[in-house]
């Protein structure tokens, strides 16, 4: 196989609403057209950049055609390298998959006519995917760049650009927003051309691919933050109705989530190998904390209670899951542990942090030393918000279900004390955020973007 050649023939500062970039254009032995580099920051060491690999899209990425996710793609990943401060995004002429404009067209009036968009190809003569990534690497070549963070959704673009030899060290998602017009497109790169999308439900019914490539995804997250870090990876994910409640007052259970996203929460504790919540919890609700709505294996139940009012007779100690770890403080009960701890209990002592409850920071340092990888944080209020005041979440999975309760709220006051008026940057949010449906149910998830500290 020849290997083209590129050249940069000029450069020139772009300003955009997301930032600034230096646009280059290129020409190349291959092919009569020019490709584009989006240049944002300094990308001159050549690791780890962040790069989106973007074909052209007249009719998405001009016209903000909604048969396709093409636009949003764009305008995402102009979005994520601007805010990282480093990145490229390649803007490389291959029209519709590689088969131009003309045909592209044609393939949409097939695609009216009822066939995917795969078939619409072949019935004009093209393959499915005709695009070629040689000059992309080629490009990145010139760029410096010697491994990239890329921001796709298509498996074959990271294998095309690894043949030409371009490391990609992490793929990064673009979830799109399904609509009436693209949802079938979706589908059919997903079930024909193995895209990696999360499509969720489709009329209140979950589609083939509804949450596995999410939770791969995570997985590979969890892996890469306990391999560098050496402790757990913190999902943190409770259900809430409308108003922020997730209990009623009178502290009986109150089922909140749909069986849909049950489903989809035993999913993520099949993921993690611990589950935490509180002492209120397990009183309250007497949880068994295992995974019943699908297979995988049960995660272990962690309890913080610093006082040990942990019951003998609680299900966490006679059910069919890993007995639990229940983390107290050094002056609790010896009578208690030891009565604990005949029951099938593991208890270990930490210190308590400044208002009394288990160290945060601490606690998860033990568990790091004890091989947990991860750990799924469901609550009740003061461990949501202990977690979230100490900045110790990876990610956040909240279900809202649309009921109003009245009853008792998710989290305690966030904002900080020393403060008489507070902006939204005072308080945490969430950044890359991920939304869908399970039945009645929506899902977000994101990643914490914490508050900066006051000088």
């Amino acid at each position: 196989m020849e290997i083209p050649s590129v050249e940069r023939l000029t450069s020139a500062r772009i300003p955009t609403v997301d930032g600034e970039f230096s646009l280059s254009l290129y020409e190349n032995s291959k092919d009569d057209k020019d490709h584009l580099a989006l240049v944002c920051g300094d990308v001159a060491d050549g690791e780890d950049v962040l790069v989106r690999v973007h074909s052209e899209c007249f009719t998405g990425d001009v016209l903000g055609s909604l048969r396709c996710d093409c636009g949003e793609q764009l305008d995402a990943s102009m979005r994520r390298i601007a805010k990282n401060g480093r990145g490229i995004l390649l803007y490389l002429r291959q029209e519709g998959r590689g088969i131009g404009l003309l045909s592209k067209l044609r393939a949409y009036n097939l695609q009216d006519d009822g066939y995917d968009t795969v078939e619409a190809n072949r019935i004009l003569g093209h393959g499915a995917d005709e695009r070629d990534y040689a000059i992309a690497a080629r490009i990145l070549d010139d760029l410096g760049v010697s491994s990239a963070r890329l921001l796709t959704n298509n498996p074959q673009k990271i294998e095309s650009l690894a043949e030409h030899g371009v490391e990609i060290t992490e793929r990064i998602s673009l979830e799109p927003h399904v609509n009436r017009h693209n949802a079938e497109y979706l589908r059919t790169k997903v079930n024909r051309m193995r895209h990696i999308l999360d499509l969720g439900p489709a009329n209140g019914h979950a589609q083939g691919n509804a949450h596995g490539t999410s939770l791969r995804d995570l997985k590979q997250r969890i892996d890469r933050y306990f391999a560098e870090r050496g402790q757990p990876f913190v999902t943190l994910t409770y259900a809430q109705s409308l108003d922020g409640s997730i209990a009623s007052k009178s502290g009986t259970p109150l089922p909140i989530s749909s069986e849909q996203a049950l489903r989809f929460t035993h999913q993520l504790r099949a993921l993690h190998d611990g589950i935490l919540v509180g002492i209120g919890t397990v009183l309250a609700d007497d949880p068994r904390l295992t995974v019943r709505h699908n297979d995988g294996t049960h995660p272990v139940p962690i309890v913080l209670d610093s006082s040990l009012r942990f019951p003998s007779d609680a299900q966490l100690l006679a059910g069919d899951g890993p007995d639990p770890l229940i983390v107290t403080s050094p002056n609790a009960d010896p009578d208690r542990k030891e009565r604990l701890e005949a029951h099938g209990g593991t208890v270990i002592e930490l210190s308590c942090g400044p208002e009394g409850g288990i160290c945060v920071k601490t606690l998860l340092r033990t568990l790091g030393e004890r091989d947990f990888s991860s750990v799924m944080v469901e609550g009740g209020t003061s461990i949501l918000t202990s977690f979230l005041r100490r900045q110790c979440a990876q990610r956040v999975i909240v279900t809202v279900a649309p009921m109003f309760v009245g009853g008792t709220a998710a989290l305690s006051s966030l904002a900080p004390e020393e403060q008489d008026t507070h902006a939204r940057s005072d308080f945490p949010r969430l950044d890359n955020i991920q939304q869908r449906w399970y039945g009645e149910d929506l899902v977000l998830e994101g990643d914490p973007v914490w508050p900066v500290a006051s000088e």
